[in-house]
């Protein structure tokens, strides 16, 4: 059997659903399984031994120019000879289903009720129920595992292997300490509203005195980055790629970051994390295991009408961080 993922973005959303492939081959180890992706996301899934192909697309450069829709499209015919048994729609967006649709007759994806975009679901022959405020890998799950039968359960997920793979570079170790606990902070986020302030991080640095290292995406995480290794012991990283990225978390001790993907990496790797939450649902966007926790705002927070104008997130006192922090790294 040939199936075709569609998950385009972003990031984290990407991550939540590689879980499901463990699952699939477990299932069926001879299934070839190609994944749809952004290519600016590509590389989050590369070395991945359950993935046979990665087809990177460009669906972000139509926004730039309206005539590359016809070179999108023209692609997208050619990879439908790829003769799919099933298309897999797990992002649940019209531009996604149309994705999907474009590549074979058969399609899977989340019922009119169960996404977003609940029009995308015209596209699909086989419709999944899956709530809208059900836990994000939960649904994931439901919309890749149904169309098999696949049955899972809450021990399944909390007992995944690690599911993100990279090639060694040891420069990256060179950033690790012999002596002190290591700790990543993710600094950036997709919404201003989605970040922790420069300030607190500062303080959390401070506070735990370990070897502290700052990853960064663009100019402004570069400054905020700058700012709170000016402010405190922590050290700035150079660029990473995501190869280097998802290395580096596997090495390190503790990942402390925002509702983002590179914090959403630790969680795949099975390494300890504390995820910061203010305008987006922390029980609904990442799954709590005994070394993956969540901390939220005391804001009311409604998945199917986010407020990106609640910056919430700056309400939480540094200090419940930092504790969460010595008991996954100390055990007190």
């Amino acid at each position: 059997m040939k199936i075709a993922i569609v998950k385009l973005s972003a990031m984290g959303d990407i991550i939540h659903a590689m879980i499901a492939l463990q699952f699939l081959k477990k299932y069926n180890p001879d299934i070839k399984i190609d994944w749809f992706v952004e290519r600016a996301f590509a590389q989050v899934l590369e070395e991945n031994p359950d993935i046979d192909n990665i087809y990177k697309i460009d669906l972000k450069a139509i926004k730039k120019d309206k005539s590359k829709v016809f070179s999108q499209i023209k692609e997208l015919i050619e990879y439908s000879k790829n003769s799919y048994d099933l298309v897999i729609d797990a992002q649940g967006l019209i531009k996604s289903a149309i994705v999907s649709r474009l590549l074979g007759k058969k399609v899977a994806g989340f019922s009119i009720d169960s996404t977003r975009e609940g029009l995308a679901s015209v596209f699909y022959t086989k419709k999944i129920e899956s709530d809208y405020s059900k836990n994000v890998i939960e649904r994931n799950l439901d919309v890749i595992l149904k169309p098999f039968e696949i049955d899972f359960s809450k021990d399944d997920i909390l007992n995944k292997n690690s599911f993100l793979f990279f090639k060694q570079n040891h420069e990256i170790e060179t950033f690790l300490s012999q002596t002190k606990k290591s700790i990543l902070l993710i600094v950036g986020a997709s919404w201003p509203s989605k970040i922790y302030s420069k300030e607190k991080f500062a303080k959390i640095s401070n506070y735990l005195e370990e070897n502290i290292l700052i990853a960064w995406g663009n100019e402004d995480e570069k400054a905020s980055a700058t700012f709170i290794a000016s402010n405190s012991n922590a050290k700035v990283l150079p660029k990473l790629d995501l190869n280097n990225l998802k290395y580096l978390v596997s090495k390190v001790d503790l990942v402390i970051g925002n509702d983002t993907g590179p914090t959403h990496m630790a969680w795949a790797l099975n390494i300890p994390s504390i995820t910061i939450f203010g305008c987006t649902p922390g029980k609904r966007n990442t799954y709590e295991t005994k070394i993956n926790k969540v901390i939220e705002s005391d804001s009311f927070v409604n998945p199917l009408k986010l407020n990106r104008e609640d910056f919430s997130i700056n309400s939480i006192d540094e200090k419940r961080i930092v504790e969460m922090a010595k008991e996954l790294l100390y055990g007190n």
